[in-house]
């Protein structure tokens, strides 16, 4: 049986009785019929999935056009305007900031929308090697790194990197001074000693637009939308240290 071009399994018939004969023509073309529908149903099934993240990336980027980039559009006009009258340098200042907010909204706004495309070609990654690497390319200021892993994942190297940036630079904006990367039983976690995410807090958090920091509250739903391209499941937690921590399984 063929989805999307791809062999998916085998579908298979049996009997309470032992089957001496052949196959009749009929029963054949039958099997065959039921074997197109099956698959047809499950690309029909993939393609509804595909278009419901679409839909609702979507309906993220016009919530983030309409009001995320709204504010920092006004306080920059708000603020040329008071220094066009007044030449106050604390105006351009503050003109400055809005335009780095809108900067990193659209940023973080072209990731999003290519993090949760389809992987159809992943490599073996060294999660360890990546991570020191990851670890080099984000401002940690006095945090420390714990690599507790010698896993190679198969993955978008690209994306997966994202993702550990992210993770990174969420855990030290929000105050944690050691972030932990792991291995589970089949996967892998990053934690964290900051101040955690409430129970009740931890499936939003996933969903963007919400942050306590200085970010554009889109960092850990571009995380969620890279684990779901790999096909993997992610979780929220506590961590040993009383901090966050974000499980990854389904891992190869």
């Amino acid at each position: 049986m063929f989805v999307e071009r791809s062999v998916y399994g085998t579908f298979c018939l049996y009997d309470t009785e032992p089957w001496a004969g052949q196959f009749s023509e009929w029963e054949v073309t039958l099997v065959d019929l039921m074997s197109r529908w099956v698959s047809y149903e499950l690309e029909r099934e993939r393609a509804s999935e595909r278009l419901q993240r679409q839909n609702d990336r979507l309906e993220q980027f016009t919530s983030v056009v309409s009001h995320d980039l709204r504010n920092p559009l006004n306080v920059l006009q708000g603020s040329l305007e008071l220094a066009e009258q007044s030449g106050d340098p604390e105006h351009f200042e503050r003109a400055r900031r809005a335009i780095g907010r809108m900067d990193a909204l659209v940023e973080d706004l072209l990731s999003l929308a290519r993090a949760g495309d389809a992987i159809d070609d992943p490599e073996p990654v060294d999660l360890g090697a990546l991570t020191r690497r990851c670890w080099d390319g984000v401002d940690t200021g006095d945090a420390t790194l714990d690599v507790a892993t010698d896993r190679t994942v198969r993955a978008d190297e690209s994306r997966l990197r994202q993702l550990l940036e992210n993770l990174v630079g969420n855990a030290v904006e929000h105050g944690g001074q050691r972030v932990t990367v792991g291995d589970l039983p089949g996967g892998f976690y990053v934690a964290d000693d900051g101040p955690g995410i409430p129970p009740e807090e931890r499936d939003r958090v996933l969903e963007g637009g919400s942050s306590t920091a200085d970010g554009t509250g889109l960092g850990l739903r571009i995380v969620a939308e890279i684990a779901a391209a790999h096909g993997w499941e992610l979780s929220v937690a506590e961590s040993e240290a009383g901090g966050a921590r974000f499980e990854f399984t389904g891992v190869v």
